[in-house]
């Protein structure tokens, strides 16, 4: 068969699943994660094998350590993702909840039921654990899941789905709930994105230039966000020591993610006490400044930041400062420059957190924390799919309630319109 056959063949295979996955008993369920999670270890020699042929390609291409690290399915990554099938597992299922029930004047009763959005198409990039992250928040969630991972996986990701759909069979469950399209051609990620009568949502994980692809030519609805461009504005009631451990965290931790602070905007009543104290600590865990013309008159060592510094998501060891006259001028640059990712405000006044709060539009907004807490895990969802800065219909962490939606439901005994 085409490429344009196989993927269609695959899709419509996913959207006779998606029926048997939506009337599945959260027991079924949970039986199946944790019968995925057993089989996972007893084969584990075998996907390490496989993904073994990605690191001899992927050190014949060139790839970094980095890379190489993110490709690679050790002992540790196996077993996290073992873990993370019970962890799933051990989630509530949210299909099935029934909530806002009234009855209306017509003596029908309305209310709405979550059920499953149906067959989920993913498009990422690199890390093979995505791929079983992936399948078990969908099956949780009662979708079928059509994946297609990045080409430096593909005997991998094969290798992981081949498992899964094992584990599948072996519970009398449709394999086709879990699939992994078995090419890299590129024609690939186009026949994904025009089967609309196939697929119900398209969640792409990647750089930014994969994300604006699929948005640009996907026939199907797309939940992204382009890049993580996360502000912390340190108020001039903030504590200092405070402000500095939050801009440690977000700068320091893992400067490569998407919820990790890229700039820092600070009140001017406060700059000249926090911002040597702060930047002492920054240069000194390697960090390049880039400050306004305010910032390098406090501190004449930092470099001139330039005017596409602000609004970039550097993902290293690099912070965008920016001393502001007030939150009003500070909730002006996060609207002009931010993402709609992650933005925080530190401060001890109650009247500022608030219109932080409201004002702000972005998918997470935090008063006196990390922006690295931005994430599934975190937030108590158990794990995420991704993040969406889109608002249709989930914005922030998407866990299993995100990977739903509600339908009406209507009980009556009789009734007509008249």
């Amino acid at each position: 068969m085409t490429v344009q056959e196989t993927i269609r063949t695959m899709a419509a295979n996913a959207k006779k699943a998606a029926r048997m996955m939506a009337s599945l008993s959260t027991n079924a369920k949970n039986q199946a994660l944790t019968r995925m999670a057993e089989t996972l270890i007893a084969r584990k020699e075998f996907i390490q094998q496989e993904n073994e042929k990605d690191l001899a390609a992927g050190r014949q291409k060139g790839l970094s350590a980095a890379m190489l690290d993110r490709l690679a399915l050790s002992d540790k990554v196996m077993a996290a993702m073992g873990e993370g099938l019970r962890e799933v597992a051990a989630l509530p299922d949210p299909v099935g909840e029934i909530s806002e029930m009234s009855r209306r004047p017509s003596g029908i009763v309305v209310g709405r039921m979550r059920i499953p959005l149906g067959v989920i198409g993913m498009i990422y990039e690199s890390r093979p654990n995505v791929t079983v992250d992936a399948a078990a928040l969908c099956l949780k969630a009662g979708n079928a899941i059509l994946l297609r991972g990045g080409s430096e996986a593909i005997h991998s990701n094969l290798a992981l789905a081949k498992v899964l759909q094992e584990s599948l069979a072996s519970q009398q469950i449709d394999a086709a709930a879990i699939q992994v399209i078995p090419t890299t051609e590129r024609e690939a990620v186009n026949v994904m994105l025009g089967l609309e009568e196939y697929l119900d949502l398209i969640i792409p994980r990647g750089g930014e230039s994969l994300i604006r692809f699929v948005a640009e030519n996907s026939r199907i609805p797309v939940l992204k966000h382009y890049k993580g461009v996360c502000h912390v504005f340190v108020d001039q009631d903030a504590d200092i020591t405070m402000a500095t451990n939050i801009v440690m965290n977000g700068k320091t931790q893992r400067p490569g993610v998407c919820n990790a602070l890229e700039t820092l905007l600070v009140h001017r009543e406060i700059a000249s006490g926090f911002l040597p104290v702060v930047a002492g600590e920054l240069i000194r865990a390697g960090v390049e400044i880039r400050g306004c013309p305010r910032t390098k008159a406090l501190l004449p060592e930092v470099k001139a930041a330039a005017e596409d510094d602000w609004g970039r998501e550097f993902l290293d060891l690099i912070l965008a400062v920016k001393v502001v006259d007030d939150l009003d001028e500070a909730m002006d640059h996060i609207a002009l420059h931010g993402s709609q990712h992650t933005e925080a405000i530190v401060t001890n006044n109650y009247k500022n957190s608030q219109r932080f709060l409201r004002e702000v539009d972005a998918s997470a907004v935090m008063v006196n924390a990390s922006t690295r807490f931005s994430d599934g895990g975190q937030f108590g969802l158990g794990a995420e799919i991704g993040i969406s800065t889109t608002k249709l219909h989930a914005y922030g962490p998407m866990g299993l309630k995100e990977l739903t939606c509600k339908k009406f439901i209507v009980y009556g005994d009789g009734q007509i319109r008249s």
